[in-house]
């Protein structure tokens, strides 16, 4: 009988390619927010997989802007590499049939040496089949991966296949958490996240990179769980913006993650909002240190 496995596979690519979707497909359950807006993710997540024989501790990572325009894109470019480098195996997700200079300079940023296995995703909107052969080659030639494994996180499609080609990949030992845990975040981090997708999914294209969610009281009574949060924007008009008509936009976003915290928490729960004003939060080192990005 082959020994048991336990290793981290750090999730890497360009932003947009699903790395955030793989993760909540290959654990079962949605940990990492999602949105069709790039760069949604921010902060490396754990997602814990435990099957007999083996344990996967899957790291997403922020996608990697090709042109950072201020300090927190560097700060997310940095969590990137690391999420590549500090692992025992790296998953280089690229969309199927595209392979743009921003999924090669990803690429290039992995560490030489490094375990490279390559996830082509969204195989499920390939019209032609045949048209992903010749791409499957191309990027085979592209670089030294351990395999290329074509899969499609919105259906589940070869999900199998990926876990054996890394189970393979990752180094012998026991476990390194509990069979039942699923990710090494607390529920005061997804608190957080849920809001923050929900500013995504409402918002317009450049605004929701300009806010962030800070808790600032997560108090557990009985079965309710009692969250204060801060919305933080960087000017006045884009407070205007999140607030909406009499405040209807706003109330729209909370109610929406207030739903979605009571299902992934299994209870009641009491969400209150509030925005706050910090002007170029996202280029001011201090801020960005206080939110846990320096």
């Amino acid at each position: 009988m082959s020994e048991h496995r336990c290793g981290t596979i750090g999730l890497v690519g360009r932003p947009n390619t699903g790395k955030s979707s793989l993760l909540n497909r290959l654990i079962g359950q949605k940990l990492s927010i999602v949105s069709r807006k790039p760069q949604t993710t921010r902060h490396l997540l754990s997602g814990i997989l435990t099957l007999p024989g083996c344990q996967y501790v899957f790291v997403d990572s922020p996608g990697v802007p090709s042109e950072p325009k201020n300090v927190l894109h560097r700060a997310l470019n940095r969590r990137a590499t690391e999420a590549a480098r500090d692992v025992d195996v790296a998953v280089f997700v690229v969309e199927a049939t595209r392979f743009t200079p921003e999924d090669r300079a990803a690429l290039g940023r992995i560490p030489e040496g490094q375990k490279v296995v390559a996830a082509v995703n969204k195989i499920d909107l390939v019209k032609k089949p045949s048209d992903l052969i010749p791409f499957l080659d191309r990027l085979a030639k592209s670089h030294p991966f351990l395999a290329v494994v074509p899969v499609s996180a919105r259906t589940g499609r070869n999900i199998p296949e990926l876990l054996r080609v890394l189970r393979e990949a990752l180094p012998e030992g026991p476990a390194a958490y509990p069979e039942d845990q699923i990710t090494d975040r607390d529920e005061r981090f997804f608190a957080a996240e849920l809001l923050r997708e929900k500013i995504f999914e409402q918002l317009g294209q450049e605004l929701p990179y300009r806010c962030e969610v800070v808790i600032d009281s997560f108090k557990q009574e009985g079965r309710l769980r009692r969250i204060e949060a801060t919305i933080l924007v960087e000017r006045e008009s884009q407070k205007a913006i999140v607030l909406g008509t009499k405040g209807e936009r706003l109330k729209r976003m909370a109610s929406a993650a207030r739903r979605d915290m009571e299902k992934l928490f299994g209870g009641k729960v009491y969400l209150g909002t509030w925005i706050k004003v910090r002007k170029a939060w996202t280029d001011d080192v201090r801020v960005l240190r206080q939110l846990g990005y320096e």
